[in-house]
């Protein structure tokens, strides 16, 4: 079984948990995730099966695309719902729609962010949420990341509350923390605030429509019905396509470099297919006078 489970996650599993459920019910070890969603979130998490765990690193790096709430009001030390309140403020009049869709659009393009405190990323060998959870101050470092498209959806005033909550769209680059967006939307707005609610909708060509829960999972396999995977191919449509003839396959799959293919393909990485199916992926060596491979699949299972 070689190929890429669009798995729709649910709220209250870790990446790793639908990992480890896929490999139970599919009765595989090869199984790997492609990009981690918390446990609040719920959203697109494509699995890779077999062969298809080869592309890994090719499909976390593409864009992603959410749907977030923003809530004005008040901030978290976790920049989500689930923190502790810091700051505290009152929206005292609803912010207009066309100010929030002027300020939103200020985000597009290639963007500064601080990383939160509670993350991952390392300091001086040290994990942020380490520091958080000891007390310790720590200097946070900054990364740029891309927005790609940002689009308003919808706001709604709470008046007794005295929050304002903002609904948008957004893709984005690798490595973009939704919650930050949403902390610094609200920054520029005049106002404290913080993610309050977000759904992945899209891993690069994946999408909402394209996904299976782990219930019908299950469902396929009660009913001794084939579980529905996407091709390695189709998960790679991101990266451009070079097509070879027999002669050169045969070299592809012992792992060759090869001259420079004409036209040569833009992206980093590419694809390398005979007969629309994959045999490889190849990038330029580092002599810029031929290609090396990057990846070579099976070929009695390539997809």
């Amino acid at each position: 079984m070689d190929g890429i489970l669009p798995l729709w996650k649910s709220k209250g599993m870790t990446s790793h948990d639908c990992v480890f459920k896929v490999r139970k019910l599919l009765g595989t070890k090869k199984v790997g995730h492609t990009g981690t969603l918390d446990p609040e979130v719920e959203g697109v998490l494509p699995i890779c099966i077999g062969e298809a765990t080869k592309i890994v690193p090719y499909l976390t790096d593409t864009t992603k695309t959410y749907r977030a709430t923003a809530t004005l009001g008040y901030s978290t030390d976790t920049e989500d719902h689930t923190g502790e309140i810091q700051q505290d403020e009152n929206v005292a009049i609803e912010v207009s729609k066309e100010a929030i869709l002027r300020v939103i659009q200020e985000f597009c393009g290639v963007i500064t962010q601080q990383v939160p405190l509670y993350s991952a990323v390392r300091v001086n060998g040290k994990k942020l949420y380490e520091y958080a959870r000891a007390n310790e101050p720590v200097e946070r470092p900054f990364r740029q990341v891309k927005i790609h498209n940002i689009r308003f959806m919808s706001t709604t005033y709470d008046k007794v509350k005295k929050t304002q909550s903002v609904e948008f769209e957004v893709t984005c680059s690798k490595g973009t923390y939704i919650r930050t967006l949403c902390v610094d939307i609200g920054k520029a707005l005049g106002f404290p605030s913080h993610m309050s609610h977000l759904v992945r909708i899209a891993t690069g060509n994946l999408s909402e429509q394209d996904t299976v829960t782990l219930d019908q999972i299950q469902e396929c396999l009660d009913q001794n019905q084939p579980v529905p995977l996407i091709s390695i191919n189709q998960g790679l449509a991101h990266l451009d396509n070079w097509a070879i003839d027999e002669k050169t396959m045969e070299k592809v799959l012992h792992g060759q470099k090869l001259p420079l293919p004409s036209p040569m393909p833009k992206t980093p990485f590419f694809r390398v297919t005979f007969h629309d199916r994959m045999v490889a992926i190849y990038q330029v060596h580092d002599n810029k006078k031929e290609i090396k491979p990057a990846r070579v699949f099976r070929l009695n299972e390539r997809k």
